[in-house]
């Protein structure tokens, strides 16, 4: 619950460090791109002032200064209109040389969506009351830093999917890691006490041959050698084959049922489907199944119904275990198989994921939360593909 938490709380830091990246980058280049947009407004303002000199220049006039003006602008659209519409000159625009009247038109056009977004100079010829327009665009360089604020966000947030990426990743094989060296250790610890309890129950069965009791503690005894053989193959590939699942589940039932109390009813419900074979590691999947019945009686708290479904869906086999325990809330339901998530007072919180984990990377199968209501039970499903 806790490395819960602190991802939770890393994966926000992140996004909020993101975020604020972004936001600051957008706006410090909307400042620039504002500042340099005044600036190039602010040139052909004195390049507009230059073609008015030009236009009305006198004999007396120096015109070097103006037309160097005039000839400095190399980066910046402009168009100049006369009164009526006519296009007088233009500069810095590509217009098609092979065909005069389709560019007229087109560099009209471009005039007429210049002037609609406010960006022209008006001129006023001395002496007439004629004038001149003077429209003009954003230069390609002023064009290319409006997107870069985009740009620069979409890398942050490049950044922060590849941060948290790594960081669940790190973390799933440092857990990795912890399962099965604490899996292997634990089946080694128990496999000296399995050992004796099977040369003990010998022993007592020579002397007692007839006792049900030590036929029923023997069972118990093979029951702990398959569990100390589970946390020994945690970490290795399991090796799966053809199993009928009814007989899966029916030796479950059968198993459960004995070590549950009386107030609790595990039903088969096989439909059907009188034998449904899968390809399954036999051990492996009686653990999830038995998980699943275990968390269920705790949901009960001792008393109620768990029914067990087995049917085949076009490409599926399904696996539906139903309780009418108290259910889980809304807001659990997405962190059931999350390790180290619990909501009992004593518990580690690994069980459900890793039944997970044998579920979805040992059978290529999924197990999901189908429905849950709070104080009418829960109901997990389990669909591996037909093979």
């Amino acid at each position: 619950m806790m490395w819960t938490d602190r991802i939770r709380q890393v994966k926000i830091i992140l996004v909020v460090t993101a975020i604020i990246i972004a936001v600051a980058s957008l706006v410090v280049s909307h400042i620039l791109i504002k500042d340099l947009s005044n600036e190039e407004h602010n040139k052909m303002v004195t390049w507009a002032q230059a073609l008015n000199t030009l236009n009305n220049a006198s004999e007396n006039t120096d015109l070097t200064l103006v037309l160097n003006v005039l000839k400095a602008n190399n980066t910046i659209p402009v168009i100049v209109m006369s009164s009526k519409g006519d296009i007088c000159d233009y500069r810095n625009i590509d217009i098609n040389e092979s065909n005069a009247n389709d560019s007229i038109n087109a560099l009209k056009k471009q005039a007429q969506s210049y002037y609609q977004s406010g960006k022209y100079i008006k001129i006023d010829l001395d002496g007439t009351t004629d004038y001149q327009i003077v429209c003009y665009d954003e230069s390609i360089m002023l064009k290319r830093l409006a997107t870069y604020p985009y740009v620069q966000l979409g890398i942050v947030l490049i950044f922060v999917v590849i941060a948290i990426f790594a960081l669940l990743s790190s973390k799933k094989a440092e857990q990795n890691k912890v399962w099965v060296g604490l899996s292997k250790e634990t089946a080694h610890q128990l496999g000296t006490p399995i050992s004796s309890l099977m040369a003990w129950t010998e022993i007592l069965k020579e002397s007692y041959p007839d006792d049900e009791m030590i036929r029923e503690m023997e069972k118990d005894v093979r029951r702990l050698e398959i569990i100390a053989e589970r946390f020994s193959k945690i970490g290795s590939i399991p090796e799966p084959k053809e199993t009928s699942l009814n007989e899966v589940v029916t030796h479950v039932v059968e198993y459960m049922d004995r070590r549950t109390s009386s107030k609790v009813k595990i039903t088969s419900n096989c439909g059907t489907d009188n034998n449904i074979i899968v390809n399954i590691n036999t051990s492996l999947f009686e653990w999830v199944i038995e998980n699943l019945c275990k968390n269920a009686v705790d949901a009960m708290e001792g008393k109620g119904n768990i029914d067990i479904y087995t049917y085949q869906e076009k490409e599926k086999t399904i696996i539906e275990v139903k309780d009418n325990g108290k259910g889980i809330k809304r807001s659990d339901i997405k962190n059931v198989f999350t390790p180290g998530f619990t909501t009992k007072k004593r518990g580690w919180g690994l069980g459900l994921s890793l039944a997970k984990r044998i579920i979805e990377e040992y059978h290529k199968g999924k197990i999901y939360v189908k429905e849950s209501e709070i104080g009418k039970g829960t109901t997990f499903r389990i669909e591996l593909p037909i093979t």
